[in-house]
């Protein structure tokens, strides 16, 4: 019985390995092509933050940029409440292009940051999955040029993060806000 319950938990856990392991990345990464401002349209997450916060949430402005050693500075600029919050995160590059890694400062979590799809001009589809001591999450999310984009692509994202094993219930197509004149800059 002992070594029946560990050979289900051995292939448990070697089956979450694998699933993080199939996430797929952009094939020919383009780092350099990936640079410069982005919206974030879509957001999917299994987090217990994301289940909290969601109905708050907005679309934001990213703006990625490479650092001189080939990492990425990622920028991002939301609204929160009536004042304009900046959160500044240092991707660095893995040996797989196209895949990033990232320790939050503030909360302690490691983050395994993948490039999963993009055309570069239009769209940009990243996964993470993200540890802490409490457990894991993913998180998708969906980048456009724009601050619109095709139902065709918002539905590649949907199906993507259903694919990460994410409900309808935490997926989201962030709303535009009102207020974009003064956090986009």
């Amino acid at each position: 019985m002992h070594a029946t319950l560990l050979g289900i938990l051995g292939l448990a856990l070697l089956g979450a390995l694998h699933a993080q392991d199939s996430v797929p990345v952009q094939t020919d990464f383009q780092q350099d092509k990936l640079t410069g401002r982005w919206y974030s349209i879509g957001l999917a997450s299994n987090s217990n933050w994301f289940k909290e916060k969601k109905h708050l949430m907005k679309m934001c402005t990213t703006v990625i940029s490479a650092t001189a050693d080939g990492n990425l500075e990622v920028t991002s600029t939301y609204p929160k409440g009536d004042q304009c919050e900046k959160r500044n995160s240092l991707y660095t590059k893995t040996e797989q292009p196209g895949r990033f890694s990232y320790t939050s400062p503030r909360w302690g979590s490691k983050h395994d940051i993948r490039v999963v799809e993009t055309n570069y001009e239009e769209y940009a589809l990243v996964a993470t999955q993200i540890s802490k001591s409490t457990g894991s999450s993913t998180m998708v999310l969906l980048y456009s040029r724009t601050k619109e984009l095709s139902p065709e692509r918002l539905e590649r994202f949907t199906q993507f993060s259903r694919e990460q094993g994410l409900t309808d219930e935490e997926i989201l197509i962030l709303p535009q806000t009102g207020e974009s004149s003064r956090w986009e800059r």
